[in-house]
């Protein structure tokens, strides 16, 4: 595993850090997850990557990997980056959704309870609120930080001009965010219509997540929607649904498995290091569900550079109809 410097900062983060999106909650199976906590960290992967909603039920996601800290990982704290966030809907009534203070305060000393932890190293605003004046929500996590219980902070899901004005605010307060989560994948490339180009000014890190498109850009949906997949799961909380897999996307991904085939590689693992192919992409997360994917999408990281003729190839598959 590879370490690259997130932006500006002195943080490195992996190549490839763990998102606990789905499948790490407590309608998983245990030591399942647990497996592929300890096999991803005994590979290099440092960073996990969570949120307060993150499940199934939401909160598991962070009790489970509290779990695992205290079992397996409590002597390699030191040598583990938490991150965790709020921003989605995590409980009923007026505080618990959006980014006010009240919100994000009370839901970070929520997630520390969960995980047994004193402090994250990321915390997130998952999603921009209009509701809420910004300077409100870069305060809140400006406060987080001066208080110690988030060592950097950073925003998701931000589109360029909310990115532009965040930033502006955490350089008047004196606190960087360091790190930018956006989705990002061959089927959704909106941060290139200026994002990258801004972080990479402003010296901030990208991390990118869904970079097989909820697995999409895989082979699992080539003849049809098998009945264990996610899209057949009807897991909610953004999981791929059924309606979005599309004959026409199909062709596309047949066509993308053709030329991950000429290198040798399966199309997960192609889509996972295209994701990187931009310098400005400090780490990509992967979304797992059993220790084997993990070992397949590590195994990307063989094959990680790309030839002139396959970058071509792959923009001109995807440059056709939908």
């Amino acid at each position: 595993m590879s370490y690259k410097r997130c932006g500006n900062s002195g943080l490195l983060l992996p190549e490839f850090s763990l998102g606990l999106w789905h499948n790490f909650g407590l309608n998983d199976n245990f030591d399942n997850v647990r497996t592929i906590v300890r096999n991803a960290f005994d590979a290099g992967v440092t960073h996990f990557d969570l949120a307060n909603n993150y499940g199934p039920p939401p909160g598991s996601a962070e009790s489970n990997f509290g779990k695992i800290l205290k079992l397996d990982l409590a002597n390699y704290r030191d040598e583990i980056i938490v991150s965790t966030k709020a921003g989605w809907k995590m409980w009923e009534g007026p505080y618990g959704d959006f980014g006010s203070k009240k919100y994000l305060v009370s839901s970070l000393e929520q997630s520390l309870k969960r995980m047994g932890i004193d402090y994250v190293d990321i915390f997130y605003h998952h999603r921009p609120d209009s509701s809420t004046p910004l300077e409100e929500t870069i305060g809140a996590l400006d406060l987080m930080v001066r208080q110690g219980k988030a060592l950097y902070v950073g925003i998701s899901s931000y589109d360029k001009e909310e990115t532009k004005a965040a930033l502006k605010m955490f350089d008047e307060l004196g606190t960087p965010c360091l790190i930018h989560q956006p989705r990002y994948s061959m089927f959704d490339r909106w941060i290139e219509d200026g994002l990258l180009e801004l972080l990479g000014k402003q010296g901030v890190g990208c991390i990118v997540f869904s970079p097989l498109a909820q697995g999409l850009l895989t082979n699992k949906y080539l003849n049809g929607i098998p009945k264990t997949s996610r899209a057949a799961s009807g897991r909610g909380n953004g999981a791929l649904e059924v309606g979005q897999i599309t004959p026409e996307r199909i062709e596309i991904v047949c066509k993308l498995n053709d030329v991950a085939e000429k290198r040798g590689q399966s199309l997960a693992q192609m889509a996972l290091v295209w994701a990187k192919r931009d310098p400005r992409v400090t780490s990509v997360l992967l979304g797992v569900s059993r220790p084997e994917q993990l070992n397949d999408s590590l195994a990307a990281l063989k094959k990680s550079q790309f030839e002139d003729d396959e970058i071509e190839a792959i923009e001109r598959i995807l440059s056709g109809p939908l």
